[in-house]
């Protein structure tokens, strides 16, 4: 089975079985801030191309358009569920119609976001614009918000050389293991 047609498959079961949790996730976000539910994104995908990425918003309206880290105060920015979603991972649910339209991939570098500068210039150099960005990685189950530009890169660039079925799915179950003990989250 080819990597697409099993991203479609998953991505499908898992939108049926995850739609109620979701439309209460978005009936949630509705009543505790202004704003749309959605929030899109331009981010880097393969080749470089911006697309949207499709998010739970769990940031105010007024939000600078930086990577969160960046941020001077993160949490005043964060709505009132926002750190829950993002604690959990759920604010990712939505990407799974990014993979539904090809945009994204189970496993794969997390796209850059469009002014990333640094990390779409390193990236472009090790050949990691190639492949299609993913929900989760091998840089994410290794450090996520916690490492620097050049090791997240490292990581992506062994994921490159390496990538194959077996290790798709360790970092799947990985990436379940550390979303439940909520690792790597700075917000």
């Amino acid at each position: 089975m080819s990597r697409r047609i099993f991203d479609i498959i998953i991505a499908f079961s898992l939108l049926v079985c995850l739609s109620l949790p979701m439309l209460i996730i978005s009936a949630i976000i509705k009543l505790t801030s202004t704003g749309p539910i959605l929030y899109w994104t331009d981010r880097i995908g393969k080749d470089n191309r911006i697309f949207k990425m499709c998010k739970f918003r769990t940031m105010l309206r007024n939000t600078p358009v930086v990577a969160t880290h960046l941020l001077k105060d993160a949490e005043c920015y964060i709505t009132p569920i926002g750190s829950f979603l993002r604690k959990f991972s759920l604010d990712e649910l939505p990407q799974l119609f990014n993979i539904i339209w090809g945009d994204m991939t189970f496993v794969g570098p997390r796209p850059a976001l469009f002014n990333q500068n640094d990390l779409i210039e390193l990236r472009t150099k090790n050949n990691v614009h190639t492949l299609m960005p993913g929900v989760t990685g091998w840089a994410q189950i290794n450090g996520r918000d916690d490492l620097p530009i050049p090791k997240k890169v490292e990581y992506d660039t062994y994921y490159l050389k390496n990538r194959n079925f077996l290790l798709d799915i360790k970092i799947i179950l990985i990436t379940v293991l550390k979303v439940i003990k909520r690792e790597g989250v700075k917000h």
